[in-house]
């Protein structure tokens, strides 16, 4: 292996999060400055962080409750639907037995 090309090892690299977290490390870089870490990031905390911009999440969520009733909706046609379909059935067979 050739001697001059390698870059130097840093056993005692720190990283430093923005959340103020710093852990040691070994790196070929002395300092890492990093905005997220597994301390503070959404996955790992289970916090839920939105940032809603333009207003997408309430107008998505408006869209899905729209939807949503609508197919509520629609579904109680149908049985109010097959309702008067029975009934209407039930006095048409009322009619040819008498």
């Amino acid at each position: 292996m050739k001697k001059a090309i390698h870059p130097t090892y840093h056993a005692q690299a720190t990283i430093k999060c923005a959340c103020g977290n710093e852990v040691k490390i070994g790196s070929t870089v002395e300092k890492i400055n990093i905005e997220l870490c597994s301390l503070c990031h959404p996955f790992y905390t289970g916090k839920q962080k939105i940032v809603d911009t333009a207003r997408r999440v309430e107008k998505f969520k408006a869209r899905q409750d729209k939807k949503s009733t609508e197919i509520l909706d629609s579904k109680a046609k149908a049985v109010k639907k097959a309702a008067r379909a029975a009934k209407k059935a039930e006095k048409k067979l009322k009619e040819t037995e008498e």
